[in-house]
């Protein structure tokens, strides 16, 4: 679910964060050392230097918030030095074998040998692959991870394929995107469905606050469907190359020693004939293997790659009267209170010609359905008389998995976790952490023809945290002050009326680039931040207005 990510960075501001360290490729963090596997004990070191900080922090904002503050300047002020990638082949020399192959894949560059989907392969780690033998890579799941994964790949020579069980894909997700999406993907501007230049807050008490006053005329918030997303992503990775197979990923058998290939076993339901329903079961056999297959990823519980927290996300599309559509042309609605989500916010953003409306938690799952019926009653007066097209409901990541890598396989998207707390923002992640991944396979393996190792996919996590690793840990933390009681929420919509907090919010968004602070702005802030938690967790609640 990927909600217009305002959250994120308003809660960063207004905990006198430079939202700008956490929320944008700019920010850098010291990577691991080598010594360090997967992402908890990076959690875990971040951690530790958040309650260092804050048991010396001076600065005027809580105390969770103080210690963040001390954490995004080390981490914006730490440049990040990176060792350069070691010249020299990995362990395995010159030497390769390349065996049980036919006479036809054993002669380079032949379609035969582009296409087989059944050659058995062993090739000792760092080693040059044969002449005519391509890095053979799967990567299973066809969403925005994984399609701009394979697409990356594909395009640079390595031999691709792409498993998706469900072309038709529609995920439950609000299916915001910020604008600097469509140029960094070359995403053409078609398959975007609203141009969303209004966001409203609503309060627990339905105060409403208006965001988006600060937007320039040419910038907005695109709204999509993933099903046209991720129909248009799978489609431009296989005319670059990647072969698509329409399957079901059943699993896999590791490999039992160094070198020896992944063999993944998959219902192919595009060679089954007259048996489409049950598909024609098949062996596949790759030096890599991806996971991008979501939240409940078959490839990360196959190597081990541990569990995490998830949020339910429910979702119904909503078709609505026209004159209530042309409300929603150009605005997105997001709602806060225990009515609608005991720890997250609900919300209802406009698609092609009709809405989404949705919401999503972590702990009351048992609770869906009684905060969805929340929001309907909270946005009745502006979605009365709509007819139900959809109902989606799907688990979103809360953070990310215990290992991301083993041996020669990885995990992008959420099936690594990379979905942010607060916003619930994750197309953007996805898609980014597939192309990262992608390109650093494509380095490390000289373009497919040296085979790669666990090392060489590691590069990709100490790249993913150095860059984004402060943020989920900035944002989950800030979720627990803002997200836990109404008179927390009602703090929450009314730092969104500062004019400083929208543009911080909507520069970082949009782009995901440095746009730098004030420091003035960010200690008056500050001083709102604390005045307005104090005000509204010692007074009676307001009465509960009622939207027009």
């Amino acid at each position: 679910m990927s909600p217009a990510s305002l959250a994120s960075a308003v809660l960063a501001s207004a905990a006198l964060v430079p939202a700008s360290a956490f929320l944008t490729p700019g920010s850098a963090i010291a990577p691991p050392t080598a010594a360090l596997r997967g992402g908890q004990q990076l959690q875990q070191q971040q951690q530790q230097s958040a309650e260092q900080s804050a048991s010396s922090s001076t600065a005027p904002a809580p105390s969770a918030a103080a210690g963040l503050a001390a954490l995004g300047v080390a981490a914006a002020a730490a440049a990040s030095r990176r060792q350069s990638r070691r010249s020299a082949p990995l362990a395995g020399g010159s030497s390769a074998r390349l065996v049980g192959l036919t006479a036809a894949e054993k002669r380079p560059s032949t379609a035969a040998q582009r296409g087989s989907l059944d050659a058995k392969i062993i090739v000792c780690a760092g080693a040059r692959l044969p002449e005519g033998r391509k890095l053979r890579v799967a990567v299973v799941g066809g969403g925005p991870g994984g399609a701009c994964c394979a697409d990356s790949l594909a395009k640079q020579g390595i031999e691709t394929f792409l498993i998706e069980r469900k072309l038709d894909n529609c995920k439950p997700c609000g299916g915001a995107i910020p604008l600097c999406m469509l140029e960094e993907f070359d995403l053409p501007k078609e398959i975007v469905d609203r141009e969303v230049k209004k966001m409203t807050m609503i309060s627990p008490t339905n105060k409403e606050v208006q965001i988006g006053q600060t937007l320039k005329d040419h910038e907005y918030i695109g709204m999509v469907r993933r099903e046209v997303l991720d129909d248009f992503l799978r489609k431009r990775a296989s005319e670059n190359g990647a072969q698509l197979i329409n399957g079901l990923f059943l699993g896999m058998q590791l490999p039992q020693k160094k070198g020896e290939s992944y063999v993944l076993t998959y219902n192919d339901y595009n060679s089954a004939e007259g048996a489409s329903r049950n598909g024609e079961k098949k062996t596949l056999e790759v030096d890599v293997v991806i996971g991008a297959d979501g939240a409940n990823s078959r490839v990360a519980k196959d190597i081990g790659a541990g569990d995490y927290a998830y949020a339910i996300a429910f979702q119904e599309r909503m078709r609505i009267p026209d004159d209530k559509m042309e409300y929603y042309k150009d605005r997105a609605e997001m709602y806060v209170g225990e009515d609608v989500s005991p720890d997250f916010y609900a919300w209802v953003f406009p698609k092609c010609d009709h809405v989404a409306v949705g919401t999503g938690t972590v702990i009351d799952k048992k609770g869906i359905q009684k905060y969805q019926q929340g929001i309907r009653d909270r946005a009745a007066p502006r979605i009365a008389g709509g007819e139900v097209l959809r109902v989606e409901a799907h688990p979103i990541p809360e953070h990310p998995r215990p290992w991301r890598v083993k041996d020669r396989a990885a995990l992008i998207g959420d099936a690594a976790g990379y979905v942010t707390k607060c916003s619930g923002e994750g197309i953007y992640f996805a898609a980014k952490s597939g192309r990262m991944c992608a390109e650093r396979i494509v380095t490390n393996s000289e373009k497919g023809t040296r085979m790669i190792d666990e090392y060489d996919l590691k590069e990709y996590i100490r790249e993913w945290d150095a860059k984004y690793g402060a943020t989920y840990l900035v944002l989950d933390l800030l979720q627990k002050v803002f997200y836990t009681t109404d008179a927390q929420r009602e703090s929450f919509v009314e730092l969104c009326e500062e004019e400083y907090v929208q543009t911080v919010t909507f520069d970082s968004y949009l782009y995901k680039t440095v746009q730098g602070n004030n420091p003035i702005g960010d200690l008056k802030l500050g001083w709102k931040t604390l005045t307005s938690l104090w005000k509204n967790s010692n007074k009676k609640p307001d009465e509960m207005r009622t939207l027009v």
